[in-house]
């Protein structure tokens, strides 16, 4: 018996895989109780192909799901997020502009913006450690300068500030008037525009008056907002995803 399993030949089942453009995809496999159909996804990164199905659903099935969405999965491939080492050399993304990462042990720990380079020296390992928690201060700067100008100008009281990091909300507002409410900003955003990071500030500001999506509430965002708000959505839509490719 154990030799018979020593020699047996591997089963396509046993490691399901497709080709897709010239690349071998795995097939992340995911068996849900509560799922009543097939569904899929890529992975963000393109790496994997992942498919959650019922538990009753054979692998088989999904392999052949897969193979009848070849073209689907291809053009997903073509727009996956290529991941971007954060180390010397490297660049980064800040407000919009491009930064250049400079390492030197002679420099600051606390890296520091210089005529389109990112100062910052100690541990080389700890470089892109350092740089994230460099971009979530200055998020939650800039999105503090933001938060106090909309709340000015939509008479509101200054609810409390966090960042988040979420993967598919830019931010967030929770909390009632009597409670304490807080707004959450996306610490992503700091590599965005400052139009389109401010967009979403005066967003969730128009949340405390509205908390609803409704005429009365895009009507207050357009008054509080000074720029093109389907601009910023805009942007957010199209270049959004490639603020997840670094700091992975």
């Amino acid at each position: 018996m154990i030799d018979w399993l020593r020699n047996r030949q591997a089963h396509p089942l046993d490691d399901p895989q497709i080709e897709i453009a010239g690349r071998t995809l795995p097939l992340a496999i995911r068996r849900l109780k509560q799922a009543r159909r097939l569904t899929m996804r890529l992975a963000r990164d393109g790496s994997e192909v992942c498919i959650t199905m019922p538990t009753w659903a054979r692998t088989a099935d999904a392999l052949a799901f897969a193979q009848a969405r070849h073209d689907w999965i291809a053009a997903q491939l073509a727009k996956a997020i290529t991941p971007v080492a954060v180390n010397n050399g490297s660049t980064i993304a800040f407000r919009g502009d491009a930064l250049r990462i400079a390492w030197d042990k002679a420099y600051p720990r606390n890296p520091m913006p210089d005529d389109g380079a990112l100062l910052l020296g100690g541990p080389p390992e700890r470089i892109e450690a350092r740089v994230q928690r460099w971009l979530e201060s200055e998020a939650l700067r800039l999105a503090g300068d933001d938060l106090a100008f909309y709340c000015a100008r939509a008479g509101e009281a200054l609810p409390n500030l966090g960042l988040s990091r979420a993967r598919r909300r830019w931010g967030s507002c929770s909390g009632d008037r009597q409670n304490g409410r807080t707004i959450r900003i996306n610490w992503r955003l700091a590599m965005a525009p400052d139009f389109v990071r401010r967009s979403v500030v005066a967003h969730e500001v128009a949340h405390l008056a509205h908390f609803d999506h409704s005429p009365a509430f895009h009507a207050h965002l357009a008054r509080l907002f000074e720029g093109d708000v389907h601009a910023a959505d805009r942007w957010l839509k199209a270049e959004g995803p490639k603020l997840y490719a670094a700091f992975a």
